[in-house]
Order: C-alpha cells, then sequence, then structure tokens
C-alpha cells in the first residue's frame, strides 16, 4: 500500500531533528510513506569537539553515521568511530545532555566528545583518578582513611592519610597498586543502591560524615560507584574503566601526598612539580578555621543550621576575615615609613574591591591616609587596544593598559612630584586629564587590579617601597573527604548573585561569559601571584548556605538544551547538599562582610574613604 501525503511545511528534518532543505512551490511537498516494520537499531552521528552546539549548524566527523542495536553504549559507538583527538575523551553530549561513555542509547543520537581539554572533561578525569586512589588504598590499608584536601596549581591534590605522615615505601605500593588497576582495566560500574543500605555500608566503613549528609536525601535511593568490590559516593561521572587513568603520579608533600593529573590547559603531560609555600599555609590556616567552628565538611555545617549555631558561626568566620586584615595592616604598618605603594590583585569574584575599601579603613586607623588610583584609567585608546585570538578587542592583556605612563606616575608620586591622573572615558574609549595628585608624607597608595603583581608595572621601583597582596577565594567546605568542590565554584556561583542584583545579567549570561573570564585569569593573573607579600582568603565557611537561597532559582531559569544549561545542573546538584540557613539569620552578616559585595546590603558599596 502507498500512501502519497501533501505536507505544508518550510523545512524538512532530518531523523536527528535538523533542517534538511526547503520546500518550493507554496512549501507543498509531495511525499510518500509507506508501512514499514520497527527498527530494532539506532543510528549516532558525531559532531566535533569544536563545533558548535547540538542545536546549532553542527559541523560532523566525516559526515557518517553509525548503527548499532539499541542498548549499545556511548564508548562502543566511539570506539568503534576511531574518533582521534588529542587529548583523552571521558564523556560526550548526547543530544544536548552531559552523559558517561558507559550510558547505554536507546534513540538516534548526535554525539560530542568531551576529552580532558574541556572542563566537564578534566572534572570526570580527576574524579575518576580519586576513586582509583581512594579503591587502591581501602585495599592496601584497610585500617586507613584518606582524604583528599584541596588542590595544587601545578594539578593536583593534596590528600592526607588519617592526618599522619605517609611513609615512602607506603606511597610506592599505593602508586604500584593503582598502575596494576589501570593495567587490568577494571570497569567502574554505577550502582543504585536503596538509600538506608547505602548509609549503612558508609557507617560501617567508618565514614560518618557521608552517612550523616545522605540521612536527609530526599530520594530513597543513592547512585554510588563501585570499582574492584570498593563502593563509594562520588559527586558527578566517571570513566567507563581504569584503562583511562593512566595519566597520574604520587609525590610525597608535608605531612601527606599529592595525587597529580594533567591540567585541561596541557591535557596530554603531568606540569613540573612547583611548591608554594604560602599557599599551603593558607590551607593549613582555613582547616584550622574548620576545627575551630566545628565544620569539617557539608554535614557538620548542616547540623549546625539545624541546631541553630548560625549566628555563632557567622561571627566566628567573619572575625577569622578581620583577623588576616588586622595582620596585613600591622605588617605594612611596622614598614610605614619604606611601604608607599599597596598593589591588590585577584581573580573574578574575590571580594577585591571590599577588601580593598576594609584595607584603607584599617589603614586610616593605624595613622596612614589611602590614596587610591584606579588602574582602568591607564587604559590605551581603544583604537590601540590589543586583539585575542578570536579577533576580539582584549582587554584582560597588560598591553591593553599604558604601562609605560603608569609605571612614570608611579616613580613621580614616589619622588614628590604632582602628576595629572587619567580619565579614561569607556563610552568614547579615550583618555584625556584628570585631576592632579601628589603623595603627601602620610600617605600611601593603593591599586587595585587585574595586573596589580604584574612586575612590568613597578620595573625600576625599589621593592621595598612596595606590599603585593594577593586574594583569593583558596579554599571551600569539601562534601565530604573524597568529594572536593572547587574553589572556582565559590567564585562563580558568587559572580551569578551578584551579577543579577546589580549588572542585570541572567546566570545563562554569567556561565556562558565564564570560560573568558577564567582564560583571562590564568593568563594574566595566576602566572603572578607567586609576587605577593600576602595572600588573603576571602572564602567564608558559611557562605554557600546563603548564596544557596539567591543562587537557585537564577540557575532553575537557564533554558534547558543550551550549554549553559549543562553547567546549571552541575551547580544545581552541589548546591542541594546545603541547608539553607534562615532568611531571618542574614542580618547576623556583617554589613562590610565580603559577602555583602555580592548579596547586597554593603555599607561599603557607595564609600570610598580616599575621597
Amino acid at each position: 500500500m502507498l500512501i502519497e501525503v501533501s505536507i505544508n511545511i518550510g523545512r524538512l528534518c532530518n531523523p536527528n531533528g535538523h533542517f534538511n532543505g526547503r520546500a518550493t512551490k507554496g512549501n507543498e511537498i509531495q511525499m510518500k510513506i509507506t508501512p514499514t516494520t520497527p527498527r530494532t537499531t539506532i543510528q549516532v552521528r558525531f559532531v566535533n569537539e569544536d563545533a558548535g552546539f547540538v542545536n546549532g549548524n553542527e559541523s560532523f566527523i566525516e559526515d557518517k553515521a553509525y548503527e548499532a542495536e539499541r542498548g549499545t553504549t556511548i564508548e562502543q559507538f566511539i570506539n568503534a568511530a576511531d574518533l582521534q583527538t588529542d587529548a583523552q575523551i571521558t564523556a560526550a553530549l548526547m543530544n544536548g545532555r552531559l552523559r558517561e561513555l558507559s550510558h547505554p542509547l536507546q534513540q538516534d543520537a548526535v554525539i560530542k566528545p568531551i576529552t580532558t581539554a574541556i572542563s566537564d572533561g578534566s572534572r570526570i578525569y580527576r574524579r575518576s583518578l580519586s576513586f582509583l586512589m581512594v579503591a587502591a588504598a581501602t585495599e592496601l590499608f584497610p585500617d586507613h582513611t584518606i582524604s583528599i584536601q584541596h588542590s595544587m596549581p601545578f594539578g593536583g591534590y593534596y590528600c592526607e592519610m588519617d592526618g599522619t605522615n605517609i611513609s615512602d615505601t607506603d606511597l610506592d605500593s599505593l602508586r604500584t597498586r593503582m598502575r596494576q588497576l589501570i593495567a587490568e582495566n577494571l570497569p567502574i560500574t554505577q550502582i543504585q543502591l536503596p538509600l538506608d543500605e547505602a548509609i549503612q555500608i558508609f557507617e560501617e566503613s567508618g565514614d560518618t560524615e557521608k552517612a550523616k549528609l545522605f540521612s536527609k536525601r530526599r530520594k530513597d535511593y543513592l547512585t554510588v560507584y563501585e570499582l574492584n568490590g570498593i563502593r563509594d559516593y562520588f559527586h558527578g561521572f566517571m570513566v567507563p574503566s581504569t584503562g583511562y587513568l593512566s595519566l597520574f603520579d604520587l609525590r610525597p608533600y608535608n605531612h601527606g601526598f599529592i595525587l597529580q593529573f594533567p591540567r585541561r590547559q596541557a591535557p596530554t603531560i603531568l606540569q613540573p612539580f612547583a611548591d608554594e609555600p604560602r599557599l599551603a599555609r593558607v590551607f593549613q590556616e582555613y582547616d584550622d578555621w574548620l576545627r575551630v567552628i566545628g565544620s569539617p565538611g557539608v554535614a557538620s555545617l548542616n547540623e549546625i543550621v539545624e541546631n541553630g549555631r548560625v549566628q555563632e558561626t557567622i561571627l566566628v568566620a567573619e572575625a577569622l576575615h578581620q583577623r588576616q586584615l588586622t595582620n596585613i595592616t600591622t605588617a605594612i604598618a611596622a614598614r610605614r615609613h619604606e611601604v608607599r605603594i599597596v598593589l591588590i590583585s585577584g581573580p573574578s569574584s574575590a571580594g577585591k574591591t571590599t577588601f580593598s575599601k576594609r584595607l584603607a579603613i584599617q589603614l586610616l586607623a593605624a595613622g596612614i591616609r589611602p590614596v587610591a588610583i584606579g588602574m582602568d584609567n591607564y587604559f590605551v585608546d581603544r583604537d590601540k587596544t590589543p586583539l585575542d585570538e578570536n579577533g576580539d578587542l582584549d582587554f584582560e592583556t597588560i598591553e591593553a593598559v599604558n604601562v609605560k605612563l603608569f609605571r612614570q606616575h608611579m616613580h613621580d608620586l614616589l619622588d614628590g612630584k604632582t602628576i595629572i591622573q587619567p580619565i579614561f572615558d569607556f563610552h568614547s574609549g579615550t583618555s584625556s586629564p584628570g585631576d592632579p595628585l601628589q603623595l603627601g608624607a602620610d600617605e600611601i597608595l593603593i591599586i587595585e587590579g587585574i595586573h596589580g603583581l604584574n612586575p612590568r608595572l613597578v620595573e625600576g621601583i625599589d621593592s621595598s617601597s612596595l606590599y603585593r597582596i594577593f586574594i583569593s577565594a583558596f579554599t571551600q567546605l569539601n562534601l565530604d573527604k573524597h568529594n572536593r568542590v572547587p574553589t572556582t565554584d565559590t567564585r562563580l556561583i558568587r559572580r551569578i548573585v551578584r551579577d543579577a542584583a546589580h549588572r542585570g545579567y541572567t546566570a545563562a549570561d554569567t556561565i556562558g561569559r565564564w570560560p573568558s573570564v577564567r582564560r583571562g585569569e590564568k593568563r594574566h593573573i595566576f602566572p603572578h601571584e607567586s609576587n605577593a607579600d600576602v595572600f588573603f582568603n576571602s572564602a567564608l565557611v558559611y557562605e554557600m548556605s546563603v548564596l544557596k537561597l539567591l543562587a537557585y532559582p537564577l540557575l532553575l531559569q537557564v533554558e534547558p538544551g543550551t550549554k549553559e544549561r549543562i553547567e546549571a545542573n552541575r551547580l544545581l546538584a552541589f548546591l542541594q547538599w546545603f541547608d539553607p540557613i534562615p532568611e531571618e539569620d542574614l542580618r547576623y552578616i556583617a554589613s562590610d562582610s565580603i559577602l555583602r559585595e555580592f548579596i547586597g546590603g554593603s555599607v561599603l558599596r557607595d564609600y570610598e574613604p580616599w575621597k
């Protein structure tokens, strides 16, 4: 039987939902439809890793389709296609949704490989490698517990075993066992357990943090992973087997060791070891803070909220910030006859603005008058702004700053001369002369900007006259001993909340810009952090329980089916573990808190102590 149908449409879609033609003659197309038997197979097409998203105009790999029985995994299709990539494939976008390689396909799909050169792919590699390390350590040292504490700038996690020293012999045994498990290419299997059973497993293994965290879970099941008989919970997807995890190393460090992995920017190599003792002290200090507050993980923070200890936790956390500020002010005051310029730098949403103002107030209290110079006023005219690799104006490179003029003004001010400050008009993109400025004997310059620690700005200036500060949210409360929370997520969530409240941007806007922001930080900010005289940790132990109230509804508004929604879903899944602080308890957050810069209500928003 043959049926002829006239369809009045403007376009036709192929089986994957993409338009493949236009109608003619009044948009009426004659189509022949014949009865057939249901197809038992599925088809997959691969889109290039660097191509547009699945809802856009894709560039398909060799424009070929691959067919197999329903239930065939994404990994099997990728292996059959023999895709050539510069980095390890660890996951895939399936019709716009992030999926594990072990995911069985039940319908036709467009697949975009995700590699370790992409944030999601890199996170999956690190998470899977952490499970491999935990599984091997559990087998070798059943009476001990490994904890993953914080990241290292060159690509690695600092880990400890029960807070005690791990011997070189034990570390060699752990490395050897991990490599054996990799050579065996053992499966990493996802398992759904009844919630009660999962909690019992964690309680019996002594992992009370996980047991407490999951005791409030609303769903009656929990997804865990199993490797070589070891079951554990990890927050996010995994690679399908241990054979994917060959690139790693272990090295002793302080009381523990570093689990080293490749960084996203160079996904095929391990970076050289680069120690930063001051950063290690920041992490140790934060760990000490958590013990003072009594909140080593999210579960204990939730208990604080439940038991009505929010006021105390907020006040202590803020007091610890104030102690850092006091120490910095004391250090500057002790060198008041030497230090004439304070340079402040840090990444996006670190809290630089509030910190700078609070530091200025502390200096005033010490009898030192701060004078601010806006680095943004030293931008070159727009027609001289360099272009980035995409041909766009690059405002984040130091070449966008009139370094010669800035440096000359610093020399003149230190020599007691008067300068004419430039004023940059962002609308016209041009600079014009501003007010005169001379530095008094009791005054000190405060300069805040992303290039603040770049040595090119202060060439020829005696280093004894400089005091450099690097500020960032260096740490974050981890979910438990094995699930570390990236501090980058803290800053992203801060920025989402602030952009929505003060800049009119949606969460999707902020998420979409974030990769560019991160590229700029890695190129122009983090390479110079080692020039700092001191680090200021702007993280607050309680902040996610506050930011959740504001960020959650914003993230839910991100449109499904977009790449921004994938990131929004990841952040939503992370925030779900935090119990929100009751709104009436927000009054305990100081009006000059760094957190107020993002949630609103800061007494310092319009305060300029140097005017």
